[in-house]
């Protein structure tokens, strides 16, 4: 990195994080952009660059019910096509076929023309045989030799535990030394005290955390990545649009994107205000309608950085969007399957879509249209998913809330 990169990275983190001593010395350094592809940033201080826009594989176009598999390999080629060959997916992800998608899909390119990323289930692991038995049954299903990045799936203090016990680290370690991962780190979903202490635990060579412009405070994404920053680990991000919150908003704050930008979707924004952040390697984003993908690639291409007005946009769209009083929820569905058998996602998502437009008559027929059993007000108040959201809702509160809501 020059000198005018590393003073423009210092005065692009800066006003994102104006925190004194926050280190830049991991800032991704741009690499060449080529003509028609998406920018992309160098690792560390190698030869290998990725894209900055990632394909995320958690929420994949779907027909009748099970993954549209030809209208992904038609993502995946336009993705190739314009530099996009960072794929991600999960052991978790749509019931476990989200591997068997990114094998089917994946395994028609060279493997050099392409990186993978898959996690190891920690949660799910109940032995240190479980944990080589998941291993080598991704590398079979996704049809690799190896993982160019490889996670621990969703640390928190708990799994970290766990991890720690079943000495995960160490496995995925020697499978690293054996070539079977090119780039080892964990993705991460808890406070940022239990974040210093996994990062600070082993020569991590990444990490994944959750960091858009709403949860840069409100789920304390800023301190997060000031962590890693300060250590030396380059960031890739996951939730840019906060589960595709951030596309549609309320009105009243995409109004203020519109009149500022008339070309521009609302999600761009929330992409050039991650993809400004220094240390920020790369940003997933699951695509699943071909016109995210495209309007992405649009955004990615030649990447320009936010400008202090574009901040501000950002800021009074924000406060227009917070008055609205919508439920926080991601839709990841990890508070699935509920032991009663509430859709809470669903319940929550019938219940932002009023909050934002208002229609009482079309919430009152969604949340009628999901039967007594899923609805809201069949909750228990057993607390089970309360434990399992990454996003710390008080789901059996939120869950009162959409039932009182009802007519």
């Amino acid at each position: 990195m020059d000198r005018r990169d590393f003073l423009k990275s210092i005065l692009t983190l800066a006003a994102f994080a104006p925190v004194s001593r926050i280190s830049t010395a991991v800032a991704a350094p741009a690499a060449q952009d080529s003509p028609g592809k998406v920018s992309r940033r160098r690792y560390k201080d190698t030869d290998l660059t990725i894209p900055m826009l990632g394909y995320g594989m958690m929420r994949l176009p779907r027909l009748n019910g099970e993954i549209d598999i030809e209208t992904v390999r038609k993502q995946v080629a336009i993705a190739m096509k314009h530099g996009v060959n960072y794929f991600d997916t999960a052991y978790f992800y749509h019931g476990g076929e989200s591997e068997n998608c990114a094998g089917e899909v994946l395994s028609q390119y060279p493997r050099s023309s392409y990186m993978l990323a898959d996690k190891m289930p920690v949660s799910r692991a109940r032995s240190a045989a479980d944990v080589e038995r998941i291993f080598n049954e991704q590398l079979k299903k996704c049809k690799v030799d190896y993982f160019d990045f490889y996670l621990l799936h969703a640390l928190n203090a708990g799994t970290w535990k766990k991890a720690q016990r079943l000495k995960v680290y160490e496995f995925l370690k020697k499978k690293k030394d054996e070539g079977k991962i090119r780039h080892l780190g964990f993705s991460f979903h808890d406070t940022p005290e239990v974040l210093q202490k996994i990062a600070n635990a082993h020569p991590w060579d990444f990490a994944q955390i959750q960091l858009n412009y709403l949860d840069w405070t409100i789920y304390r994404s800023r301190e997060q990545y000031e962590i890693l920053t300060k250590l030396g680990i380059p960031v890739i991000v996951m939730e840019p649009l906060r589960g595709g919150a951030l596309a549609t908003l309320n009105p009243q704050a995409r109004e203020v994107f519109t009149r500022n930008a008339p070309d521009a979707s609302v999600a761009s924004w929330a992409f050039r205000y991650v993809g400004s952040l220094p240390n920020v390697l790369c940003i997933l984003s699951g695509m699943t309608m071909t016109e995210h993908l495209t309007d992405n690639i649009k955004t990615f291409t030649n990447f320009k950085p936010l400008s202090p007005a574009e901040r501000s946009v950002i800021t009074t769209a924000l406060n227009a969007y917070q008055k609205s009083g919508i439920i926080l929820c991601t839709s990841c569905k990890y508070c699935l399957p509920c032991p009663v058998g509430v859709n809470i996602p669903e319940n929550f998502s019938i219940y932002n879509n009023f909050k934002i437009n208002g229609n009482r008559q079309r919430f009152d027929r969604s949340y009628a249209r999901l039967g007594k059993k899923q609805q809201a007000s069949s909750c228990v108040s057993c607390g089970l998913c309360k434990k399992k959201c990454p996003q710390k809702i008080d789901i059996p509160a939120m869950l009162k809330k959409v039932a009182a809501a009802k007519s």
